[in-house]
């Protein structure tokens, strides 16, 4: 059954190249399109296109089909195009022709729009749900360990002193920028589409207002054509806060990477966190965080897949759009994962609390020892070049011991106003 047909038979060809896997990906967005009909089906009754027993048996109708979606019942068999056509076929099929005038207003293209964007409204509140939790949990390690030493590096050379308590609240407070992206692209997708049809609003006196506030949208969006254009808008900024999560992620798990060998040995991760080898048996691989690092990279890379399908299309609906959800679909729940994963793994990392005893740390400390000298009267180019004549000698003595006061140094670190932070954003 096809929407759109009218006793012409299409070439088998042309329809699966035209439908893909439309069928597969539109099984998330079920739920959605019957929200969306429901509050259509009320607007309809409202202003007179359809009678109240009409609207009634629509709406319960509609209410049933929700609770096979979220049990996991609803198929779309290959006889189908889409979600919008079984959906139209079961009310008809159930209804008559109750269901036959169910799609009286509006058009797929605004129907996939509302799909999406109450989905999209959904997965946003899901990301920054599991974001509070791994911010909880890195700051919560912050505390733990804040007063841990930890090599600092620029060039992956030996820098500064840091501590575990600077590195895991860094990561913290970078999460609050990715709620600052996700709270943005919130903003952009609590915007009512419905109403403007196949892009150019309709000639029957719907009522808008009533199916915004009916489906819990923030506001209208008003010109028929703009709702339009928002179609892969809407997707791509999604993606971006997706990639900026994304890569906090991936980052966070290279550094796990790397300081989990052997060459730094700066934290271990218990057994049932790490892979083996095959063939060398003393192998503890960070198989969990590899696996992040590579997604994530993955899911940074589609806002620019978005981008290359959307960017030459002029005003209007086009095909090209169908494929949006074949990049975005898999990424979200791909993030999802990742998310769930990292939050169920970084509760166990081990850290090693003598890193710094190790001779080769202590040039760490340089900067601390010319700032002393410094403090003591001496001009800072001078304090420079002697704490290097030191060094180029061997006679620099590592005090090994900081005295950072600023806010967010290493004896400084803020962290309950990198909480307020999250509270203020969040």
């Amino acid at each position: 059954m096809k929407l759109w047909e009218k006793g012409i038979a299409t070439d088998k060809k042309i329809e699966q190249f035209t439908v893909g896997n439309d069928r597969e990906l539109d099984l998330v967005l079920a739920k959605y399109d019957a929200l969306g009909s429901i509050a259509h089906a009320k607007m309809l009754g409202q202003i007179g296109l359809l009678t109240d027993s009409e609207t009634i048996s629509l709406v319960l109708a509609l209410e049933e089909i929700i609770k096979d979606a979220e049990n996991g019942n609803f198929e779309i068999e290959d006889s189908f195009e889409d979600v919008h056509s079984k959906i139209e076929y079961l009310l008809t099929a159930k209804l008559g022709n109750a269901g036959k005038k169910i799609h009286t207003a509006r058009s797929r293209n605004d129907q996939v729009l509302v799909d999406v964007n109450l989905y999209l409204k959904d997965v946003v509140k899901d990301f920054k749900s599991q974001v509070k939790s791994l911010f909880d949990l890195l700051m919560e390690s912050a505390e733990k360990n804040q007063n841990v030493l930890l090599p600092g590096y620029t060039h992956l050379q030996i820098a500064m002193p840091s501590s575990f308590g600077m590195w895991f609240s860094a990561y913290a407070e970078t999460l609050i920028d990715d709620i600052t992206m996700l709270n943005a692209a919130l903003k952009i997708v609590d915007q009512n589409p419905l109403g403007s049809a196949a892009g150019y609003g309709s000639s029957f006196p719907i009522d808008r207002t009533f199916t915004t506030k009916e489906l819990g949208f923030e506001t209208l969006k008003f010109n028929s054509v703009a709702a339009q254009m928002s179609r892969g808008k809407s997707e791509k900024i999604v993606a971006f806060a997706m990639s900026s999560v994304a890569a906090t992620l991936s980052k966070f798990s290279m550094d796990v990477c790397l300081y989990m060998s052997q060459n730094f040995d700066f934290i271990t991760l218990p057994s049932h966190l790490t892979t083996g080898s095959s063939i060398m048996p003393h192998k503890k691989n960070p198989d969990v965080f590899e696996l992040i690092r590579g997604k994530c990279n993955k899911i940074q890379a589609l806002p620019y897949e978005i981008t290359l399908i959307t960017n030459n299309l002029p005003s209007g609906y086009h095909r090209d759009l169908q494929l949006l959800k074949e990049g975005l679909f898999p990424a979200i729940q791909n993030l999802k994962a990742c998310l769930d994963i990292a939050i169920f793994s970084i509760k166990d990392i081990k850290v090693k609390e003598h890193i710094l005893e190790d001779k080769k740390y202590d040039y760490l400390f340089t900067v601390d020892s010319l700032n002393e000298m410094v403090v003591a009267g001496i001009p800072f180019r001078d304090a420079y070049k002697a704490v290097a004549e030191q060094l180029e000698n061997g006679t620099f003595k590592s005090p090994k011991e900081t005295k950072h006061t600023h806010e967010g140094s290493i004896n400084n670190l803020c962290l309950a106003e990198i909480k307020e932070k999250m509270k203020a954003t969040y």
